[in-house]
């Protein structure tokens, strides 16, 4: 099997924008923002590894930036894609932090919705850094009752928001959910960044990053990104009144009354 990096195109207009869907997702969630732009945009929507039609040919070896680099490299190549824009929801912003550092000064605008890879989850931390945590989420794929457990203990003990614990109980209800989070937390931990890095590419190049933030999302707390965002000179923040399973569906509605911020500028 050969790696295949899967998207489908929504749009015709003139603005490029790549689109990376958050974690138990796929492209067709961005179904609705598309559907929002008209043709105003010309948005390649792309599935995770992981997830939908993308494969990776070595599945249990972590992505590497570089890697993931050079398939977005080759895919702008295929489609004579000089400068584009990126969105992404979530884990999704993995990949397009990737192509920030990869392709520095070919981006124009970008758009994170609760972004991951900006600040230490407890989950991703917890299932990725300790060598023996990782194998107890690999056995939990098969047997999750006692990770349960532990995180039930932890829920107990308020040693994380008991809304934190549902999420992850949430995820691990099927063997089909369990597997892809083991996968996409172990696969992509090499999928880290420097912030000051980004902040300096960012600032350098004159990227406006909008941020659309869940004022009641415990999994990005907005309240974690506030210094990464001070440090942009050209930086917005919406922050919407949901938590963050309905971002994507908030952001629609607001960018409906706001096309102007993805719509290119006459």
């Amino acid at each position: 099997m050969k790696t295949t990096l899967h998207y489908r195109t929504y749009g015709t207009g003139p603005r490029v924008v790549l689109a990376f869907h958050g974690y138990g997702q796929s492209e067709g969630h961005w179904r609705s923002i598309a559907a929002v732009l008209g043709d105003r945009a010309t948005i390649y929507s792309f599935d995770l590894f992981y997830h939908g039609n993308s494969r990776l040919a070595k599945a249990d070896a972590p992505l590497t930036k570089k890697r993931l680099g050079e398939l977005l490299e080759q895919f702008l190549a295929e489609k004579s894609i000089d400068q584009f824009s990126l969105l992404a929801f979530s884990m999704g912003a993995k990949f397009a932090l990737t192509a920030v550092e990869h392709f520095p000064g070919r981006v124009e605008k970008i758009w994170l919705i609760a972004p991951d890879g900006l600040q230490r989850q407890f989950w991703y931390s917890l299932a990725t850094y300790p060598p023996w945590m990782r194998g107890v989420l690999g056995r939990a794929v098969l047997r999750p009752q006692r990770l349960l457990r532990f995180l039930n203990a932890l829920g107990e003990r308020r040693v994380v928001d008991t809304n934190l614990i549902r999420f992850a109980e949430w995820q691990l209800e099927s063997r089909e959910k369990r597997l892809r989070v083991y996968r996409s937390w172990v696969g992509f931990r090499l999928l880290v960044f420097s912030l000051k890095d980004l902040a300096r590419i960012l600032n350098e190049h004159n990227v406006e990053v909008t941020f659309f933030l869940g004022k009641h999302d415990r999994v990005i707390p907005h309240a974690g990104l506030q210094r990464f965002i001070g440090s942009l000179q050209q930086a917005r923040t919406v922050l919407l009144d949901t938590g963050h399973a309905g971002l994507i569906y908030d952001v629609a509605a607001y960018l409906r009354r706001h096309p102007e911020l993805i719509a290119p500028t006459s």
